[in-house]
């Protein structure tokens, strides 16, 4: 007995040969964001006259010459409801002091299972009006860990009745995820949980009337 061979029976609908299509483009975007998550990010001094077209430069702040006292008196007199002018140093200084005094604090506590992402030390640059936050960050998922140079760029904006850190700029290895729903958002929160801030510096900071980023400086304005 013969069978009649009906090649429309083995064609693809158009239903199909749109999901395939659709799929090759999300492959596609997931390698091509994967290549540039694991891309390293080149650290510079200075950002260079001529940049190499789709290198990503990464300039690390200064941790300045402020010493323990100074930054002790300008927290204490933010914290007392009085406005203060930071630089990249007094930032740099108060955090390495405070991540010391933590890690310190908890010491004799069972170390916690680091979660899939664990951000190094933080770094703070302030320049043209923007304030950076940087750190290597450790990535672990399902086996896999990597560690990534992740930092965010832009000002400050109210939220509410408090002012919130709001970067337009934001980069895991080299790519940028800023418009990336969720993404920017979790690292920058794990970024910013690590700042350690203490109870009357947070309750002080809740009460600014404005906070200015001018050239290289950091203006906290109480009301």
């Amino acid at each position: 007995m013969s069978t009649k061979f009906h090649r429309s029976q083995y064609e693809p609908s158009m239903i199909e040969i749109t999901l395939g299509a659709l799929l090759s483009v999300l492959l596609g975007v997931v390698l091509a964001a994967v290549w540039l998550v694991l891309k390293p990010v080149e650290t510079v001094r200075e950002i260079p006259d001529e940049p190499v077209p789709g290198k990503v430069y990464y300039v690390e702040g200064r941790a300045g010459s402020t010493s323990a006292r100074e930054w002790m008196a300008k927290w204490q007199r933010f914290a007392a409801g009085g406005s203060v002018t930071l630089d990249e140093g007094d930032l740099n200084t108060a955090y390495r002091a405070k991540a010391a005094e933590a890690e310190q604090a908890k010491k004799d506590e069972p170390k916690a299972e680091p979660g899939m992402i664990t951000p190094g030390q933080l770094n703070f640059r302030i320049s043209d009006g923007q304030l950076q936050i940087g750190a290597p960050v450790e990535l672990s998922v399902i086996g896999f860990q990597k560690k990534l140079q992740v930092f965010a760029q832009g000002g400050f904006e109210r939220s509410g009745d408090h002012f919130v850190y709001a970067p337009d700029k934001f980069y895991v290895g080299s790519l940028r995820v800023e418009k990336i729903p969720v993404v920017g958002g979790l690292i920058v929160d794990r970024l910013l949980a690590a700042m350690h801030p203490s109870e009357d510096v947070a309750a002080a900071w809740n009460r600014l009337g404005d906070v200015k980023l001018e050239g290289s400086q950091l203006q906290l304005v109480m009301p």
